[in-house]
């Protein structure tokens, strides 16, 4: 389904964008969307009403209206699309709520609390015809795009791996916590694998583990191995409680492949070198899609340019869902202490998903599905808008 919300601008014009939450990464998108010149920030939408003022006077920008509606405030104000920042637990009412009024989301990851919100909000998109977008921001770097197009280059994948090793002390829910690491950080490293191997997840078998002097309540330690479509695997180990050599946030990355191996530090361009000449690979094959920019910042331009009639962007719902899904498996695989296999989890989601739908319209369509993986990795049925 397609149309043209009566607010939508035209496409030369700045799109006018609603943003909820004005939390700490609320106040981050805030300053991101007034930067970018082909946003204008119409409303900011939060429960606490100073917390929104008090954001929008510290950016420069008291005269934007704020509410603790959603919907409301993106009429009121002929809001265009809708950014959501809230926490993962109201994702998924937010979404539905903006999607089905006729608004355009960008998310922030993850898409929702759960798999099978996630799959309701697939469907919600497909009812309303509208994009719904989860920016996957540590995504949106050249460097991993250019670990992905020397992937293509070198071959057949064996084994990709990931080692990630930092210390941080939030304070606050997540060392609180029952799975810090898999839950909150996790989704980075498994959606930028899918996107080197170009290839899905299959089954995977993790351990989670707390070591002794963690100052996280739940586990803050994993490794997980996936198999993946075609028959690479990609191996994740990593821990929020390694003080000392740490890794980048990105993590560090290696590639084994059929003619050589590809190295990746997170921070600078990868290294890597083609067996077939002995040299390293450094004319591999020219980045598939432009750089729209890093970050949140890229995230944006992405939905921007999707808004304004380009390609559906990266973080698509239909395509981001994977991602979490490897993040249930992940933690349902160490629970049981065995091989968790992902249809398994899409199949079981998919049951949950229509027992809890409220609404008959969604429920219709999560039911026409033929299979959930089916849907999630085919073209999305949404075109941007």
């Amino acid at each position: 389904m397609t149309g043209t919300h009566p607010h939508q601008t035209e496409d030369s014009s700045p799109r006018r964008l609603l943003l909820v939450g004005a939390g700490g990464m609320g106040r981050a998108w805030l300053e991101t969307i007034l930067a970018e010149p082909r946003a204008e920030l119409v409303g900011v939408v939060d429960l606490d009403l100073e917390a929104a003022r008090a954001a929008l006077a510290a950016a420069g920008a008291a005269q934007v209206p704020v509410g603790d509606d959603v919907v409301a405030l993106a009429e009121h104000t002929a809001a265009d699309a809708v950014v959501d920042v809230t926490v993962p637990a109201a994702h998924h009412r937010i979404t539905t709520d903006a999607l089905l009024a006729g608004y355009p989301v960008l998310g922030e990851k993850p898409a929702a609390a759960t798999v099978p919100e996630a799959l309701s909000l697939v469907a919600a998109s497909e009812v309303a015809g509208r994009l719904f977008m989860v920016s996957q921001s540590r995504s949106f770097d050249p460097r991993l795009f250019r670990l992905r197009d020397h992937a293509r280059a070198l071959g057949t994948a064996g084994v990709l791996s990931t080692e990630f090793f930092k210390a941080p002390h939030f304070g606050g829910f997540r060392e609180q916590m029952a799975h810090p690491l898999l839950v909150d950080m996790a989704i980075h490293p498994f959606d930028a694998a899918r996107l080197v191997l170009e290839a899905e997840p299959v089954s995977v078998y993790c351990e989670e583990h707390n070591p002794p002097w963690s100052w996280y309540a739940g586990d803050a330690a994993a490794t997980a191995l996936f198999e993946m479509t075609g028959g690479a695997r990609f191996a994740y180990t990593g821990s929020w409680c390694s003080p000392g050599r740490e890794t980048s946030w990105n993590g560090s990355w290696r590639l084994s492949a059929e003619h050589g191996t590809a190295l990746w530090d997170g921070e600078t361009e990868p290294e890597v070198e083609d067996v077939r000449d002995g040299r390293a690979a450094d004319d591999a094959a020219t980045p598939a899609r432009p750089a729209v920019g890093e970050g949140i910042a890229g995230s944006l331009a992405a939905f921007l340019g999707a808004l304004a009639g380009g390609p559906a962007p990266m973080g698509e719902v239909h395509g981001n869902v994977l991602s979490l899904v490897m993040v249930e498996a992940a933690v349902e695989s160490s629970a049981r202490r065995g091989r968790v296999m992902v249809d398994e989890i899409l199949e079981r989601a998919l049951a949950k998903a229509l027992e809890a739908e409220v609404r008959d319209d969604v429920r219709a369509a999560l039911a026409s599905w033929p299979s959930v993986r089916r849907v999630l990795t085919g073209a999305p049925s949404v075109l941007p808008g």
